[in-house]
């Protein structure tokens, strides 16, 4: 078989198993009518996704990493990305391009605000998003183990945000590539959550937001 022939064969063989991921994940979502649901957003930037939690949602008994931060907003956003590129304050072509092409070290983004979610992130893509208890509870266990710990154990902070003071970024667990971007990033919290959402099939802002349309409720502004 010609190396052509034995890629169109693990393409069709790997195709089944990607489609088979976009269904709902039974008992986790669609969350039950008669049990209280947790909401969360899902906020694009264009360049860069985010999720949005209501803190008094949290238990920080399973998110042990948040442990008081953002303990005096109301919401809370987490992020994730390349470190050099998601903290640099000039960012450059040559960035870019190391980030796509090389597993590059990756950083958490928390930040916490007041102000209503729609206004906050005013003129972005959001998408309200329904989960039942016990998938809000694995997303949150999801977050607790992005952040990346020394060998005492601990997080490891690495200074101030991009929002200023009430923002910070953490060192963080897995490698930034191509194939594992923000929004992949994001598609893999939600599926934690059992959402019918595709990681593979969300390498893009643009294939992000098609798979969202489908199960969330938009509430921003498209670009």
């Amino acid at each position: 078989m010609s190396k052509y022939g034995l890629i169109k064969s693990l393409f069709f063989l790997l195709l089944p198993l990607c489609l088979s991921c976009l269904g709902p994940q039974n008992g986790l979502y669609p969350p039950s009518q008669s049990a209280p649901a947790k909401i969360v957003y899902v906020v694009n930037q264009g360049w860069h996704t985010g999720i949005v939690f209501q803190r008094s949602d949290i238990d920080t008994a399973i998110w042990q990493a948040l442990k008081n931060d953002t303990s005096g907003f109301q919401y809370l956003e987490v992020g994730w990305g390349d470190a050099d590129f998601y903290q640099a304050e000039n960012t450059t072509i040559w960035m870019g391009a190391k980030a796509l092409f090389w597993p590059t070290s990756s950083v958490l983004h928390v930040a916490g605000f007041d102000w209503p979610v729609e206004q906050y992130f005013r003129g972005y893509d959001i998408f309200e998003i329904r989960l039942s208890e016990e998938g809000f509870r694995n997303l949150c266990t999801f977050m607790n183990q992005a952040y990346a710990r020394d060998k005492q154990g601990e997080i490891i902070p690495l200074g101030e945000g991009l929002y200023g003071q009430n923002s910070r970024f953490y060192q963080a667990t897995g490698k930034y590539f191509m194939t594992k971007t923000c929004n992949n990033w994001a598609a893999t919290a939600l599926r934690k959550a059992g959402c019918p959402i595709t990681p593979f099939y969300a390498c893009t802002a643009r294939n992000l937001r098609h798979q969202l349309g489908k199960f969330g409720r938009r509430i921003g502004n498209e670009f």
